[in-house]
């Protein structure tokens, strides 16, 4: 009996115990709720957007035929569009990103006048109405210059980056003297009375071949030092006139082989020093050399031809 008396007890506890939190259980679960009664409208509204497919394919309807209403407006979307960039230019001008400077490298003397008035730029203009495709564009199209990198560089500097033409020889062709690169290329607005120090090569087709022939006379300085011009024959081969008058013809074909047999020649002969007046090479294996002590007799200065 006691042991049902202290069982009676503990039930009646526990069941008082529960019936004195039911209340605060009450409080809780009404504490977790309250939260919700206090979202914004705004906020509680997106749990009722309407996501369906049908009301996204409206969205998107709506979407295409307001761009297509602002297309059909013609110079009126341009103008929009104008004046949304003009506020952007305006806003970022005002925050100092302004144009002070344009600095450019890789440029010659010669060349940076041209570059210069190739820019279409102005100072003070907002950095961001700066349009580099079409600076670059400007750049690239002065004679002088090969390739360009345009970078803008905030708060205000332009930078250019040039690479020229090389100069690699003086051409003369049809009465006219012009300086050229290192593929043929006519430098525009070089002046030849510049450039008198580069070789001179002569005749149709010459500005195309000097750059093989220039280094193999550049690798001889006995023969370079001598060189007054190149001139291109038929636009197959080249003749090498030498600065007291002598001639030497090269062949069609293997004109670094008979620039090594004339090599040899004069490392036996000290032809360059003696002097000659022709030295016929166009024929490979074989040499026709006239002596120039003897040219003024022809009965005495007989061409001599032979192998080699």
């Amino acid at each position: 009996m006691p042991a049902v008396v202290r069982g009676g007890r503990r039930q009646q506890g526990g069941g008082a115990s529960r019936g004195r939190q039911a209340p605060a259980s009450r409080g809780r679960s009404g504490r977790g709720k309250a939260p919700a009664v206090g979202i914004p409208a705004k906020m509680a509204a997106i749990g009722r957007l309407d996501l369906s497919a049908r009301a996204v394919g409206i969205s998107l309807l709506v979407g295409v035929l307001f761009i297509g209403g602002l297309m059909a407006t013609g110079a009126r979307a341009e103008r929009v569009g104008q004046s949304v960039s003009n506020g952007v230019d305006s806003m970022v001008a005002g925050m100092g990103f302004r144009l002070g400077r344009v600095h450019v490298t890789g440029a010659s003397e010669e060349a940076m006048p041209a570059i210069q008035a190739a820019l279409d730029v102005t100072a003070g203009q907002s950095m961001s109405s700066l349009d580099l495709d079409a600076l670059l564009e400007q750049v690239r199209g002065v004679s002088w210059v090969k390739d360009a990198r345009v970078v803008r560089l905030l708060p205000g500097t332009l930078m250019i980056e040039v690479v020229e033409h090389d100069r690699l020889a003086i051409w003369q062709a049809n009465g006219q003297v012009a300086v050229i690169d290192g593929e043929g290329q006519v430098i525009r607005g070089a002046d030849p009375r510049q450039y008198l120090h580069l070789p001179l090569v002569v005749g149709t087709g010459a500005e195309l071949a000097a750059a093989e022939i220039l280094p193999l006379i550049e690798a001889r300085p006995r023969l370079r030092d001598r060189t007054e011009a190149l001139i291109r024959v038929d636009e197959r081969r080249w003749d090498i006139r030498l600065k007291d008058g002598g001639l030497i013809r090269l062949p069609a074909d293997g004109a670094e082989a008979a620039l090594i047999q004339l090599d040899a020649l004069d490392q036996r002969h000290q032809l360059f020093e003696r002097g000659f007046e022709l030295v016929d090479l166009k024929v490979p294996g074989t040499l026709g050399l006239r002596p120039a002590e003897l040219a003024g007799d022809l009965a005495a200065a007989p061409f001599v031809a032979g192998g080699l």
